[in-house]
């Protein structure tokens, strides 16, 4: 593996870059305080722009390990303007694998944003980075991150019964993976 670091990448609308302080508020405003886009992640929405800034802090600190990679999701043409976010959240060394997460502002759903998004860092881990698997995750009461991961080219492995604590309750988690192969494979189509 070739831990790089967080690069900016480039997709047909989208800009994924590191995170600023100044993105605080957007960040707070567009999707990290809001109630229905925090539905099916694991921790509660942000209080005050103030926590926000605070982790955005941290996060920016981190982007000094060359393994830290996270990403601000922005159009092209409004970079400043902070949509969504996608992550890795885990990597295993030696096997050369990692786990991805994100989250899109509920006003730029159904649009094909997520799928390119990911897309976009999927060829940038394997292409770059080194990795041989991705995986992702998602709640099973909301499939539509599942339609994301398939359009993707991640494929379906499981289900996990009650895996996962979702803000008190116990809930399923549908898991997906694409493998270097798999991501060569598409290309030569």
């Amino acid at each position: 593996m070739n831990p790089i670091g967080t690069k900016v990448l480039e997709s047909e609308r989208l800009l994924l870059r590191p995170y600023v302080l100044d993105d605080a508020q957007a960040m707070f405003d567009n999707w990290a305080s809001r109630p229905e886009n925090v539905t099916y992640v694991t921790w509660p929405p942000h209080e005050s722009v103030d926590f926000t800034r605070q982790l955005l802090t941290e996060w920016v600190a981190s982007y000094e390990k060359p393994d830290f990679l996270h990403w601000v999701i922005a159009f092209k043409d409004q970079p400043d303007k902070v949509i969504g976010d996608i992550s890795v959240i885990e990597i295993n060394q030696s096997a050369q694998a990692c786990e991805l997460g994100y989250i899109l502002s509920q006003d730029y759903w159904g649009q094909g944003l997520m799928t390119e998004a990911l897309q976009t860092v999927i060829a940038f881990l394997f292409q770059e980075v080194g990795i041989n698997r991705i995986t992702a995750a998602h709640a099973t009461d909301n499939p539509a991150s599942g339609c994301v991961m398939k359009k993707a080219g991640m494929k379906y492995e499981g289900t996990f019964r009650q895996a996962v604590n979702l803000k008190g309750r116990l809930v399923d988690v549908a898991a997906y993976a694409i493998l270097k192969s798999d991501f060569l494979d598409d290309k030569k189509d």
